[in-house]
This record gives structure tokens, C-alpha cells and sequence, in this order.
């Protein structure tokens, strides 16, 4: 397949989060919830097992900046400019502002996805294949974050999945980005780098590491061993 329809296919994660909160479905939103936690592990397997070597391997020293730069864009545009955003169901009455600047803020994340997708196919198919994976595993929380956050600020069922729809054709255009545009071509690899980082270690960690119990650290760890494991079996 080609990149693009990988993107596609990881797309498809944002609208399965948001069916099953559109839908009430409170069995499958734990369900999902829990794929934070294996969704970070393995982004952080990927990233630090894959990403920023080859992004060093390929622009030398000159890739930190880039890393670096993933990392504070995202940091910049959920959590600066966006006041309120989690991943997870938003459980909390929230204003129509904050819903959209949330999605707004969250279209820059998911057009990285693109660009880590499409900039892994460049270097290989297995490294394509790793990272498409890293994205669809947070894509489901993400989607369900989404599609929760604008119900609760009483948008609708219709906007919600349209929101989610946006954050999937966001990413489908950082695929056809990185192919067309030369910067992203070359450091494409290494901004997508910094955001892996971000999203799973920033984002994602926090969001489950306070929780009492065994589900969520087991989920952890077994993320970033289904890693290995995936990187094994595509040699």
C-alpha cells in the first residue's frame, strides 16, 4: 500500500474513537482509554528505538533542531494556545471556544502524523509500517478525546464526528505534504521525531500514571514490547 492509504487507514482510527463516545458506548470507551497507555509505549519505542537515529543518520547533528522543534510546536499548540485539552473522555461541561481551539490545536499534531508516516516509507517500509502503527494506537483515544470534548460543549453528535473526520484528513495531508514539500522531505523524519516524543511522553504518560493498579503500567510496558516484537516479524 501506499503511504497515502496507510494515512487513510490510520484516519480511520480518529472515527472509530468518535463513534463509540458518540454512541455511548461505555465498555468500549475503557476499552479504548486504555490503548493511551499502550499507544505511549510503543510511540516511545519507536521514537527513541527508530525515529531519532535514523533522523541523526540521515541529517548528523543538524536533526536535534528539528527534534527539538517537534517537540515545543506541539507543546506550543495544545497546551499554550489551546486552554483546554486531554486525551481521554471529557467528563466536564466545556465551552464552544475551547472545543474548537482544542480541534484547531490538535490539527497540527494529527498533520504530523502524516508527515512521521509518509518520512518512515521514505527510509523503509518497515519503518513506514512501525510508524503508521504508533499513530493508529493513539489515534482512537484521540478521536474519543475529540468527539467527547465537543459534546461536552454541547456542539452536537454531526460536529463531533466531524471534528474527528478533520484531525484524520489532516494527517492524509501531511502524507501528501512530505512528498511535495522539500523541507519536509528532508527533516520531515526528525520534526515527526520531536512530536512522537511529545504526544506520547507529554501527552500521553501523564494522562494514566497517577492510576491505582497493574492495567495501565502492564499496558505500558506491553506497548513497547509489541514494538520489538513488530520490528522483529518485519525483519
Amino acid at each position: 500500500m501506499t503511504p497515502i492509504l496507510w494515512a487513510l487507514l490510520a484516519a480511520a482510527g480518529n472515527l472509530v474513537g468518535a463513534l463509540v463516545v458518540v454512541r455511548h458506548r461505555a465498555a468500549q470507551v475503557r476499552v479504548l482509554e486504555s490503548f493511551i497507555a499502550i499507544g505511549a509505549g510503543f510511540m516511545i519505542a519507536v521514537a527513541l528505538g527508530e525515529v531519532v537515529p535514523e533522523a541523526f543518520a540521515r541529517n548528523g547533528s543538524g536533526a536535534a533542531i528539528y527534534l527539538v522543534a517537534g517537540y515545543f510546536a506541539v507543546h506550543l499548540a495544545q497546551h499554550v494556545l489551546t486552554p483546554h485539552f486531554h486525551f481521554g473522555e471529557e467528563t466536564h461541561s466545556v465551552s464552544p471556544v475551547a472545543s474548537i481551539s482544542a480541534l484547531i490545536g490538535l490539527l497540527l499534531h494529527t498533520f504530523f502524523d502524516g508527515v512521521a508516516i509518509a518520512s518512515g516509507f521514505q527510509v523503509s517500509e518497515t519503518l513506514g509500517i512501525l510508524l503508521f502503527a504508533a499513530v493508529f494506537l493513539h489515534k482512537l483515544p484521540e478521536g474519543l478525546a475529540m468527539a467527547s470534548l465537543m459534546l461536552a460543549s454541547g456542539l452536537g453528535r454531526a460536529r463531533a464526528l466531524l471534528a474527528a473526520a478533520a484531525l484524520g484528513v489532516a494527517t492524509v495531508v501531511g502524507v501528501v505534504a512530505t512528498s511535495s514539500l522539500g523541507p519536509l522531505r528532508e527533516h520531515g523524519l526528525a520534526l515527526a521525531g520531536g512530536v512522537t516524543i511529545y504526544v506520547a511522553a507529554s501527552n500521553l504518560v501523564p494522562e494514566f500514571q497517577a492510576r491505582r493498579g497493574w492495567a495501565m503500567p502492564l499496558s505500558f510496558f506491553g506497548g513497547a514490547a509489541a514494538f520489538f516484537a513488530a520490528r522483529a516479524m518485519l525483519g
